[in-house]
């Protein structure tokens, strides 16, 4: 019979590792186990797993959404957390991702917890993630949190994705628009400018103003590209400070119809993050600090690390929640309620499904009322310069006439 090389905790967390001989990796996890020991990982000797060398590519969370949906069920299963790991690092397609999950099975095999080994990788696990996993592995409900987790990040990847699909009609016909206008004023306005010319037409205000835009265009569109260049890299870098990050942050929260479809993602984001974490057993303080890193809005993480400091002083999480202008009402008092009857996380994903629902909604709204307004903007921009050209003709018609 093979010989294994093994390593687990004890039920003391005291780490062992050893060699035994069993008829199969699964004989000797399950006479491990008699032995009340928690296995760690199990490898014939011989056949030590060896790192392969890769690297390159990105992360998606849909990524880290089916890794954690999977984990939980070998989990759930009964596989050792080390046997999962290879499992699932095995059959990843992303490099990076595969890299990460085989570093992180090393860790757990040489007697590190889940948790700290990634803790290890806050690219691709982040502090909710980590520490969502702790709480899993010190209340012995692991699967259960994997499972939490995975629900809780394909709703997120839902949410991204609604917003995502919502914005990319009107930006794609924005840019069609400029695309356009601008071969109009680079290529099409100077045979009409020269036309003119040739004429002797006297040009009226409007033919002025578009010939005069097509020549900046023509001699100076480099300027045109520099400049948008720099005020993006500028907004970008004040964006980057305190007092930048707020004031641009707290803009957009403002804006006409955008801004309160902005404003209920942050609060849907809030209530998922929130629930997520206080329902897998993460201390509320510890909960706020990590719903706030990850609100995505710098208003409504000062509203969120107010909360934390209020709740830290002895008050409740919907007293400071209310003196915020970025909740509404009906959270609050859902939030209150919640405190009061002992159900806060059940409260919270309500809250979040609601919301959820009502950026589903909103999105569509806001989607049906740019497409009345960028027809208008094209009909007045690409219109006007249509009329602007033929008004120096119907001129010159009336004199010949």
């Amino acid at each position: 019979m093979p010989n294994y090389t093994w390593k687990g905790r004890t039920r003391g967390g005291k780490i062992q590792e050893g060699v035994l001989v069993a008829e199969s990796k699964e004989a000797a996890i399950s006479s491990l186990r008699r032995q009340s020991i928690i296995v760690t990982g199990v490898t014939e000797k011989g056949k030590e797993f060896a790192l392969p060398k890769l690297g390159g590519g990105g992360i998606s969370q849909k990524e880290i959404a089916i890794f954690t949906r999977q984990f939980s069920v070998m989990i759930d299963a009964g596989l050792p957390l080390v046997q999962c790991l290879e499992i699932l690092g095995a059959q990843q397609e992303n490099r990076t991702f595969q890299k990460i999950l085989f570093q992180v099975r090393q860790d757990v095999e040489q007697g590190s917890s889940l948790a700290d080994g990634l803790r290890k990788h806050p690219k691709a696990f982040d502090a909710l993630y980590a520490n969502m996993v702790a709480a899993g592995e010190a209340g012995g409900i692991l699967d259960t949190i994997l499972q939490r987790l995975s629900v809780y990040i394909e709703k997120i990847v839902k949410l991204r994705a609604a917003v995502r699909s919502a914005l990319i009609y009107p930006v794609a016909v924005i840019l069609i628009a400029v695309g356009v206008v601008w071969v109009i004023l680079w290529k099409v306005i100077p045979t009409f400018a020269t036309l003119f010319e040739g004429l002797g037409a006297t040009l009226p205000l409007p033919t002025r103003i578009t010939i005069a835009a097509s020549n900046f265009i023509g001699s100076f569109w480099w300027l045109i590209f520099l400049s948008i260049g720099l005020a993006i890299f500028f907004i970008n870098r004040y964006h980057k400070t305190h007092d930048g990050k707020r004031l641009l942050d707290g803009l957009v929260l403002k804006m006409p119809v955008l801004g309160n479809v902005m404003k209920k993602i942050a609060v849907a984001r809030f209530c998922r993050t929130l629930g997520t974490l206080v329902s897998s057993g993460v201390p509320i303080l510890d909960a706020l600090d990590i719903t706030a890193k990850t609100a995505g809005n710098s208003i409504v993480e000062d509203a969120i690390v107010s909360t934390r400091n209020s709740v830290e002083e002895g008050k409740t999480i919907s007293e400071p929640l209310k003196s915020s202008s970025v909740f509404p009402g009906m959270v609050v008092q859902m939030v209150a309620v919640g405190e009061q009857t002992g159900a806060l996380e059940t409260m919270l994903n309500k809250i979040a499904d609601f919301y959820e629902d009502e950026v589903d909604e909103a999105t569509a709204n806001l989607l049906a009322l740019l497409e009345p307004i960028m027809i208008l903007f094209l009909g007045i921009v690409i219109g006007g310069i249509v009329i602007s050209m033929y008004m120096p003709m119907f001129s010159l018609i009336s004199k010949i006439g």
